[in-house]
């Protein structure tokens, strides 16, 4: 069955969004409590959006942003990643999509303190068929994306939290993901960084890539192209940024704000 469905990911319908989900419910069971954390969610996004997902606690953005990675699955509903139904695979074949068609960036760095950026953004490519000297190109590659060619034989107590942040952007995507899911990727940094890491990830998807963001920061929503609003399990509000501010411009001005 897993050898049946990782074939099929492998031939999606070239005409279908990167991610459309069809009514997407999720219950959880707390001892003799049952969570509705999702209620009937449907939603497209096409290849080359930058979407942003706000919410409160409890509403329904991390549980929804769970299911879009492939770390959990619907109760009900349909998941369709490059168009194929995802939504009951099992745990195998949904690693195998976690490794080869999503990158993922945290809030907290999540890098080996013993090993290089350079290392440390290969990583993800130990579960492929890459050899070795593929995968080290891919890593240098990633790193000079996110501007780091330089460091790349750093460790991370060598480098800033910005940096550190970075080389979790290369390290997710160095296997080339459909779409890049980045879960507060700013909420450990100052403000100028989160600006700075917020002009890495508009610049990346102006050069194609698909990206979904969870922020609890209206500021950082609004370099996205589009905002998704989650409110008790549901959503709420799906609207284009108007005014979408560019990060290298924003830059450009805080350290007089700063002053």
């Amino acid at each position: 069955m897993a050898a049946d469905q990782l074939d099929s990911v492998a031939t999606p319908p070239a005409y279908a969004p990167v991610l459309r989900v069809v009514d997407l419910h999720k219950y959880y069971d707390l001892g003799a409590t049952r969570v509705h954390a999702l209620r009937g969610v449907t939603l497209e996004i096409h290849g080359g959006e930058f979407v942003a997902i706000m919410g409160a606690s409890g509403s329904g953005k991390s549980t929804f942003m769970n299911l879009l990675g492939c770390l959990d699955r619907p109760t009900s509903g349909q998941y369709f990643l490059e168009g194929v139904d995802v939504a009951n695979y099992n745990k195998h074949a949904l690693a195998h999509i976690r490794n080869q068609k999503i990158g993922f960036v945290f809030q907290g760095f999540n890098l080996l303190a013993r090993t290089t950026a350079l290392e440390n953004t290969a990583l993800p490519t130990l579960y492929s068929k890459l050899d070795r000297s593929e995968s080290q190109q891919r890593a240098t590659d990633a790193l000079a994306k996110v501007g780091l060619a330089e460091r790349m034989h750093h460790y991370p107590s060598q480098m800033s939290g910005g940096q550190q942040q970075r080389v979790a952007i290369a390290r997710a995507l160095v296997n080339r993901p459909a779409i890049l899911l980045a879960d507060e990727p700013t909420g450990n940094l100052d403000s100028r960084t989160s600006v700075e890491i917020m002009e890495i990830l508009q610049d990346l998807n102006e050069k194609g890539l698909t990206i979904v963001l969870v922020t609890h920061e209206q500021d950082i929503a609004q370099f996205a192209k589009r905002i998704l609003i989650f409110r008790d399990g549901k959503l709420r509000s799906d609207r284009p940024v108007t005014n979408r501010p560019r990060a290298i411009d924003v830059l450009r001005i805080l350290p007089t704000l700063e002053d």
